[in-house]
């Protein structure tokens, strides 16, 4: 040992005299108990005590006594650990190179066997040799060592959430997961691997974690892309599952993280490993999780994920974005056909047990997934034909015709789905719910698509209500766009007025306005509107009988416009505000119990403050709507005096 060095005892000087097997040769202090002289030799002052300490150690470490093993680890010490660790991995002057890898078998034996005592894995010197067993991985060549390391971290990974959370430090992770592309596989090494990977996969959580934590997560994510891409073995499935778990949780910290990823490398190998296995025959299970696999990837990184163009380094055999795109709708499709056919038979058919019942709750979140994704899709579409959103280049018109057809075929196998609960009587549960939200989605492009059966079902669509509502409401909201639209014309409010549809419209609305009701955003309330506002406008087509609801939603209109200064809701609420007023009058108004002379004074200040309201030039819309306030309100102010009054004391009509 250079005399340059640290000294003997230092935690930084190399363990270079004796090696291992020369301190088994070292005479035992004095006769004793094992155990006590074990200790008596770790507690020594001279480096080749320690060694022969912790070779006796070995044996006793593996008795499964967890005193003996917490007395063990206490003699010896963290550092001394360290110091054994660094020197196998030539971290420190002095070592003989034919020496480390007899210093890193002992010291991972060492440290596995102490760690299978789970206070002894959870104290901080053990914790902190986590980025070393790391790197010792990667730099091995025995397997024995490699195998004991997986057990090692794994150990430390359960036994304490500081544990677990070493691995998010940098560099660690990659450390440990790319090593497993070059491990064999259905080796032990490989089924360890994937063990820890799991561990810290379903224990780490990232909802409290620190900005650099958060970047190994990133790593975590990273890595697993990459195995999905390139093995093409059982561990191809391990890290999808992985992936999908980490990725699925709504609203995570980590999703930022991985858009602020500059590189989009880690994207494009996901895209590889689900053309894999979209491409190949699986069983459905893996499909499902494939397919949730994208619908994760449209949500974090948004929908244009999908008509992307990547560029993988590795793998040249790349889908083109058109077919990549139309395989993973025409795969969510074909999935959806077969729950929608398995669910109707289990719902409808089947005999009832407790096992068909939980059946059908998995098909149903297997369904959710799928619509989501479809949906996703949807809008994805819908964006390239408007040319909202980022530019999609790589998607052709043919493409997006036959994707068109495709979802035209799988919307009519959902209002069959529909129809067949209607005809069994059947109008509560979220699956239902989803079906009208998605049919809602598509409808909201295609106002006219499937017009035949949407026309018959559309009573039954607003009748359906989720599992936790008490009355229906988002089966409405979800039909809101395509009502908007169809509302334009004569036939669609005589379609809505066959069977009330427009009090459900009402209805929904106010409870939209409710300060105690749904958290609904002022898109849907605009939506609503305009269907009443169009409703309304073609009256004289179709005969709407005034009731208590009209009143309910003009103190509902005053509330909302209440809210905000908004130039938009302030001319919406005025504007249906005016067309309700033309159907009665300030005598019947304050006849009824819901309405009092406070609500009228609200309304007058709402006609004056849309009368008020300067509109810019290029607001059609808005343009149209002051026409419609004027000229209703010249037709109605002699039936409302005091409205009249206040009006005419702050504009000029």
């Amino acid at each position: 040992m250079a005399a340059s060095g640290p000294p003997p005892n230092s935690p930084f000087a190399p363990c270079s005299t004796p090696t291992p097997a020369a301190a088994a040769a070292a005479p035992m202090a004095a006769s004793g108990p094992p155990l006590e002289d074990c200790l008596r030799l770790l507690r020594g002052e001279r480096d080749e005590q320690k060694l022969a300490g912790l070779l006796v150690a070995t044996n006793l470490c593996r008795a499964g006594d967890s005193d003996a093993v917490s007395k063990v680890y206490r003699a010896v010490g963290p550092r001394f650990l360290r110091r054994l660790l660094n020197t196998g991995l030539g971290k420190v002057e002095g070592g003989k190179e034919e020496e480390r890898e007899a210093y890193l078998r002992l010291a991972v034996t060492v440290l596995a066997g102490l760690a299978r005592v789970p206070e002894v894995a959870a104290d901080e010197g053990v914790v902190s040799t986590v980025p070393l067993v790391a790197e010792v991985i990667t730099k091995s060549t025995d397997p024995a060592i490699t195998e004991e390391c997986f057990e090692l971290l794994s150990l430390i990974a359960i036994a304490s959430e500081d544990g677990a959370y070493k691995f998010c430090e940098p560099g660690v992770v990659d450390m440990i997961f790319l090593q497993i592309l070059s491990l064999t596989d259905g080796s032990k090494c490989i089924e360890l691997a994937i063990n820890l990977m799991q561990l810290l996969v379903h224990k780490l959580k990232v909802d409290t974690m620190s900005v650099e934590k958060l970047q190994g997560m990133t790593s975590m994510v990273t890595c697993l892309a990459r195995l999905f891409a390139v093995l093409h073995t059982a561990v191809k499935f391990d890290a999808l599952h992985m992936l999908t778990t980490l990725l699925s949780q709504k609203e995570s910290p980590l999703h930022d993280s991985l858009r602020s990823i500059p590189a989009s490398i880690w994207e494009s190998h996901i895209r590889v490993g689900i053309t894999a296995i979209l491409q190949n025959r699986v069983v459905s299970s893996e499909k499902l999780h494939t397919l949730l696999l994208a619908e994760c990837m449209m949500s974090i990184l948004g929908e244009n994920w999908l008509s992307e163009d990547f560029h993988v380094p590795d793998n040249q055999n790349v889908l083109p974005v058109d077919k990549f795109m139309l395989l993973v709708l025409e795969s969510a499709r074909v999935e959806v056909a077969v729950l929608l056919n398995e669910l109707a038979y289990l719902k409808y058919e089947s005999s009832k047990t407790s096992q068909t019942d939980e059946a059908i709750c998995q098909k149903q979140r297997n369904l959710a997934i799928l619509f989501s994704l479809i949906e996703k899709i949807i809008k994805m579409i819908s964006n390239a034909s408007s040319g909202e959103g980022a530019p999609i280049q790589t998607i052709h018109e043919s493409t997006i015709m036959q994707a068109i057809t495709g979802l035209n075929e799988t919307i009519s196998l959902v209002l069959d789905f529909l129809q067949d609960a209607k005809d069994h009587g059947q109008q509560k549960g979220d699956d239902l719910l989803a079906a009208a939200r998605i049919v809602g989605s598509y409808l909201a492009e295609a106002p006219y698509a499937c017009k035949e059966k949407t026309g018959n079902l559309l009573e039954f669509i607003f009748s359906i209500e989720g599992q936790d509502e008490s009355s229906p409401f988002y089966s409405i909201c979800f039909m809101l766009p395509m009502l908007s639209q169809i509302t334009m014309e004569v036939d669609g409010c005589r379609t809505l007025a066959s069977f009330g549809g427009y009090k459900a419209v009402i209805d929904c609305l106010v409870k939209m306005s409710e300060q105690d009701g749904m958290m609904i955003d002022n898109g849907s309330m605009f939506l609503a509107c305009d269907t009443i506002i169009n409703f309304m406008s073609n009256r004289k087509s179709v005969h709407i009988p005034v009731d208590s609801r009209f009143i309910r939603l003009l103190k509902a209109l005053v509330t909302w416009a209440g809210t905000t200064d908004a130039s938009s809701v302030t001319m919406t609420a005025s504007c249906l505000c005016a067309m309700l007023l033309e159907l009665t009058s300030e005598e019947f108004l304050l006849s009824c119990s819901h309405f009092d002379a406070k609500t009228l004074g609200s309304l007058a200040e709402l006609i004056i403050r849309s009368l008020q309201q300067d509109i810019p030039d290029d607001d059609r819309e808005q343009f149209n709507q002051k026409q419609i306030i004027v000229s209703g309100y010249r037709r109605w102010a002699d039936r409302f005096p005091h409205v009249k009054e206040v009006v005419e004391q702050h504009v000029s009509v």
